[in-house]
Order: structure tokens, then sequence, then C-alpha cells
């Protein structure tokens, strides 16, 4: 089979930071070629470069798509070539329609004049293509992540798109929509339409990808063929592309629990009780119901449940009330009622809480790693209401060594570092604050396998001092290797607790999906 790309001898550098050197790439005419390796590997880096992004000039190599050389100088020189990169930040408009978001800089206009009509009609043929059965004219806004991602691809499709670049797609997606996606890039192998996955989630890789490109440390380390055929199994297991990203064999995904020995082991750190909250514009609805659990010191409870169960409504309003209308309940910490109306109350009475969005609420991009670091702890930094820089940069430096995050200076900008880099930082704010509680919502989304067992590698660290974790997680196998209790959630309520000796993937599915309501499924 003919290549439709060849990237050869690819180097990027940016100042302080080689990160591509020498990097090859081929994909063939009418194949799922996954890219993976570890945050920081050079993925995301490589694909700006042949999307345009990083333009022509700007790194060494050769790029050839359909056997001629390329010299792409922006993202629509690369587009009016037939490559389409779909970044997982989804470039969308929410207050326009579909129709409007997938002709965006593509209009159907004549002298000027967009032709609506053709719009509509052409936007609801490639809607159907893609299996987004709405009506064009819905706002963008009004609709999932999931369908969000189809009218992306729809975008593609518009564009006459020869290769297609994912970025992350199924990150923010739940099992079903994450399904629907892959069938999708199935379908669109058979048109005769190359894809490139950047994938973390190596399940979804070997389902559908033909080829795997691994790199590490913005090197090509190995291109491995998963299967022999279109449809035929994957002869690659998911240990043998870990070794390739990590170097090394991983041959425990979660680390070694050390028992909290404290003669307080045992006692109740967070108590939540009847905690009740309301949506935030339909003050009908509750999204979390008499909610009630504990976390005992040197824990690490786990709470599972399926896309709009309340998690992360819960874990937000707790937190200084972030979220929806508080309509009862209370949070006792160490046996006493806390303050948690606002977020400095609930840090000062020692709650902390990792978002699942650390791009926008984790984190400050523009500022450094040593500001990011001592954000939630300046007070303890500070001598007469200003902050000592040189204690503060102190700080940064025993985190950045004992979180091994990968950055040439505590002063480098934090928009700067790979996912899983920025949250390792955002953990690192949060221990600098020494709190009794720590809440994590989805610690390890969009990391890659090796940068997830350094982070599990500090919660347990943290669950040895003896303090109490309460993780959410929409991966399964993370909270059954990483947690000493479950709790599952649907329609905003409690539907079981399990232990880590009773719970499988089974048992946490079948309390996910069960209606309390009714007692049943």
């Amino acid at each position: 089979m003919s290549s439709v790309l060849d990237m050869r001898s690819i180097t990027k550098t940016f100042p302080g930071v080689r990160a591509l050197s020498g990097v090859n790439l081929t994909v063939r005419h009418g194949e799922i070629h996954a890219v993976c390796g570890e945050n920081g590997a050079g993925k995301s880096t490589l694909m700006k470069v042949l999307s345009g992004v990083h333009p022509h000039g700007s790194y060494e190599g050769e790029i050839l798509f359909e056997g001629e050389p390329c010299a792409f100088r922006d993202i629509r020189a690369s587009e009016r070539r037939g490559i389409v990169i779909i970044h997982q930040e989804l470039a969308l408009v929410p207050y326009l329609s579909i129709a409007e978001n997938v002709f965006l800089g593509n209009e159907h206009a004549r002298r000027g004049v967009v032709r609506w009509n053709e719009t509509v009609r052409h936007a609801a043929e490639l809607m159907r293509r893609v299996g987004l059965h709405e009506n064009p004219q819905t706002r963008v806004a009004d609709i999932g992540v999931g369908k969000q991602q189809l009218v992306e691809i729809a975008k593609a499709l518009a564009k006459r798109v020869r290769l297609l670049i994912l970025d992350e797609p199924t990150a923010a997606l739940n099992d079903e929509d994450s399904a629907k996606l892959l069938d999708l890039l199935l379908e669109l192998r058979s048109q005769g339409i190359a894809c490139i996955l950047i994938s973390h989630k190596l399940g979804e890789v070997l389902r559908v990808a033909d080829t795997v490109t691994v790199l590490r440390d913005g090197r090509t380390v190995e291109t491995l063929a998963v299967r022999p055929s279109p449809g035929a199994p994957a002869e690659v297991t998911e240990d043998r592309i870990i070794r390739g990203m990590v170097g090394r064999d991983l041959d425990h995904r979660f680390p070694e629990r050390t028992p909290y020995r404290g003669e307080d082991a045992g006692a109740v750190a967070l108590e939540i009780s009847g905690w009740t909250v309301r949506h935030p514009i339909d003050h009908q609805r509750k999204v979390v119901d008499d909610v009630s659990l504990t976390v005992r010191r040197g824990e690490i409870v786990g709470i599972a449940g399926l896309m709009g169960a309340g998690r992360t409504e819960l874990a937000m309003s707790v937190f200084g009330r972030s979220y929806g209308v508080y309509a009862g309940g209370t949070v006792r910490l160490n046996g006493r009622e806390a303050d948690t109306r606002t977020v400095p109350a609930a840090v000062a009475a020692g709650l902390a809480y990792v978002t699942e969005d650390r791009k926008t609420y984790g984190l400050n991009l523009i500022d450094t790693v040593a500001r990011n670091i001592s954000l939630a702890s300046l007070p303890g930094l500070a001598r007469g209401g200003i902050v000592d820089e040189h204690r503060e940069r102190q700080v940064a430096e025993r985190y950045r060594r004992s979180m091994n995050i990968k950055t040439p200076t505590v002063f480098e900008r934090v928009g700067r570092l790979s996912g899983g880099n920025q949250q390792k930082v955002v953990l690192g704010k949060w221990m600098q604050a020494d709190p009794e509680v720590l809440i994590l919502d989805e610690p390890t989304r969009g990391i890659d396998v090796g940068a997830k067992y350094e982070i599990y590698t500090v919660v347990d660290r943290l669950a040895a001092q003896g303090k109490a974790v309460l993780m959410i997680s929409s991966e399964l196998p993370e909270l059954l290797g990483m947690c000493d209790r479950i709790y599952t959630m649907a329609a905003g309520r409690l539907t079981g607790e399990v232990s880590r000796e009773d719970a499988s993937q089974e048992v946490l599915m079948r309390h996910m999906t069960m209606d309390r309501s009714r007692g049943s499924r």
C-alpha cells in the first residue's frame, strides 16, 4: 500500500528545548495510524509541524504528501491539501449553529453573501455521514461534547479531508460516545480517508489502529504493525506499546500501597451528610441529592459514575459551593462541622480540590511554575504582606525534584509544559497548602501511562502520611487499582458502596446504572 504522508528527519527546537529530533513518520493510504508517547514526547509538536501551525522554515526536515514536497506556511495551506487537525480543545463557536460551525471559514457564499439554504442542506448531508442526527440550525452550545466531536469531523469532511488528525479525541467522552467515535473512524477508513490518532487510551488504539508509531523524548522509537490486515485481530499488546513509550516494562500499573500507621489511623477525616445541591439555572432540579459519605485518615476512597451522575457537581459544591445552589447538608472535618461556604473558607478548613479542568480552573497558564505552586499557600510564604520570592523559589524547586516535574526552570511558564507535568504542578500547589482532605477529580485525564504512575505514587504518598483522599475517575481500572473503597453515583444519588475486595468493573457498572428511586437498573 502506497504512503499518503512521509515526514522525514523532522527536527524542531524551541529556546532551550529540542522538542523533536530527527522524527520519521509514514502513513499509508486508508489506514488508521496511531502516534503514542508520554506527555512531552513530541506528539503534538509533530502534528503542529504537519498542519502548518509551526510553518515551513521553523523546523528542519522534509514533508511529502501524496509524493509531493510540502512547505505549509499556515493551517489554511495544509487544509487546502486535505490535511485537517482536530485538537483536544475543540475549535467550535458555541453560540453559532452546527451548520455555521461546519462551514466556518469555508462558507457557501456568492459575492460576499452566504447562501444559507445551501449551507443548511450541505451541513445536513455531512451530519448524516458522521451519524449526527440533529437539526443543522441547533446551537453547538446545546449539544454534548460527543456530538461536538462529530461536528468537528463533519467540518473536516467539508474541507475534502484526505488525512484526518485527531488529538486525544475521546479524552472528554464517556464510553458510549467514545465507541461511536471509534466506529466512525473505521467507517472513514473504509472510505479511503487516512487518520492519525493521538491517544493515551491504549485499549482504543488497539481496537482501531492498523499501525502505531512510538515517540520518546522527541525521537522515533519504533513503528509497529498492530494487525496484518484491516479488521484482523490486534497482534500488539498494551504492554508492548508501553515498553516503547517509557523505555522499560511496567510490571505494575499501580504502586504498592504503604498503609498509614499513625495513632489516628482509621479516624474519620471527612464526613459529608445529606448533601443536596440544585442546578444553577433550573432550581427545581437536584444535581446532588441527599449524598452522605465518609473518608478516613490514610484512606483513598473513589467515586464512580457515568457522565451526568453528579460526581463533579458534588466535589465542586463541597469545595466552597463552587457549583449550583446549596439546598442542604453538612461537611465535617475531623468530627467538627466545617465552614465551606466559600473557597477561601474551604481551604482554611483543610480541603483541597484538584479540578478535572486544570487549564481553566487549576492553573494560571501565563504564569510560572513557581507562582502556580505557591498560589494556594501565599500567606505562609509572605512577610509583611509581601511574598518572599526566595522562599517561593525554594518551595517550587523542592516539588520540581520530588515530583519529577520536567521543566528547564521553575520560572518556565506553565502553559509550555506537557499535560502530565501541568497536573503535577496542580498537585504540588495543593500539597504545599498541606490540606487534611484532598479531592481529586479525574487526576490523570489526558495523561500517559508513565506520568500516571508518577501521580499515583504521589497520591499514595499523601495517604501514607495520613491525608484523606477522595478520588473521582471515569476509568474504572484506575479506581480498582487505587482505592480502598468505592462509592457509586447515578442521577445525583449514591447507589452503592463497594469494598476493595468486592469491587470489579462489572459490580461497579451494575451500581452505576442503578435507578435507586425504583430499586432497579
